[in-house]
């Protein structure tokens, strides 16, 4: 279950403990062979099997980390009160209320109360980022095409 308390910025010292760590998972990871690879932990007698992919996930984790970045690990499957979810958008709670109910993002009900999947959330959110990019562009091209906007020839 993950943890309810918000994510903590790492300290100094857990910054460069993990870039340490990301350095050198980043070096190796790419050598190491199969899909399942042996881990040794300090001061253990035994190894540790761990898949490819939980190792990947620990190399990302670390590089937010040393970056000073909180981190937060849920299950995709996860379901997420709509005041959590519209604090994941980064709108209000009325806002992710009418997304709701317009159907653009899926939800559940559990008694009164709506639910939404982290996983429609996140799709949803790079939806929306790739169409505020795709019109940006639009918006863009016509400001050139218009002369309102002009790419200095020396700068290509």
């Amino acid at each position: 279950m993950p943890s309810t308390t918000f994510p903590q910025r790492p300290s100094k010292e857990a910054q460069g403990l993990a870039r340490d760590a990301y350095n050198r998972l980043k070096k190796n990871l790419p050598h190491l062979d199969g899909e399942n690879i042996m881990v040794q932990i300090e001061n253990e007698q035994e190894s540790l099997r761990l898949p490819r992919e939980a190792l990947v996930l620990l190399r990302d984790v670390l590089s937010a980390m040393a970056k000073g970045k909180p981190v937060a690990i849920m299950p995709l499957a996860m379901e997420l009160t709509t005041q959590a979810a519209a604090d994941h958008l980064g709108c209000s709670r009325p806002h992710l209320i009418k997304l709701l109910e317009s159907g653009e993002i899926p939800f559940t009900k559990v008694g009164r109360h709506r639910r939404v999947r982290y996983e429609d959330v996140v799709k949803f959110d790079e939806t929306m980022r790739n169409r505020q990019k795709k019109l940006l562009g639009e918006i863009m091209a016509d400001d050139e095409a218009s002369g309102l906007y002009k790419l200095d020839d020396d700068s290509q």
